[in-house]
């Protein structure tokens, strides 16, 4: 008899961050889960018009560091990325507003 597999899917994983700049010196962890709680991130972002970003593996870096700290240099670039994809989605919001 073979060992009973774990077939269940990978639970989902999710981790927040803020930045605002002038004010913080880098983006830091706001919070972060797996399972229920990674849905209700999701859940609370999407309520709020927070756009998402998907990237299993930089999720799983960023999901190791404490609640409230900043990342590490190491993943600026990383990070920076996503502000970028932010920042470009919240000026087509502006854009797409102001020709209403």
């Amino acid at each position: 008899m073979e060992p009973e597999q774990d077939i269940s899917p990978p639970r989902k994983k999710a981790v927040a961050l803020r930045y605002r700049r002038g004010e913080d010196s880098a983006p830091h962890v706001v919070a972060k889960g797996s399972g229920y709680i990674a849905e209700q991130i999701l859940a609370i972002a999407k309520e709020h018009d927070i756009p998402l970003y998907e990237d299993p593996d930089l999720v799983e870096v960023l999901a190791k560091i404490e609640l409230g700290d900043v990342i590490p240099p190491e993943l600026y670039k990383a990070v920076a990325e996503v502000l970028a994809f932010v920042y470009n989605l919240n000026r087509k919001m502006i854009e797409n507003e102001n020709r209403i």
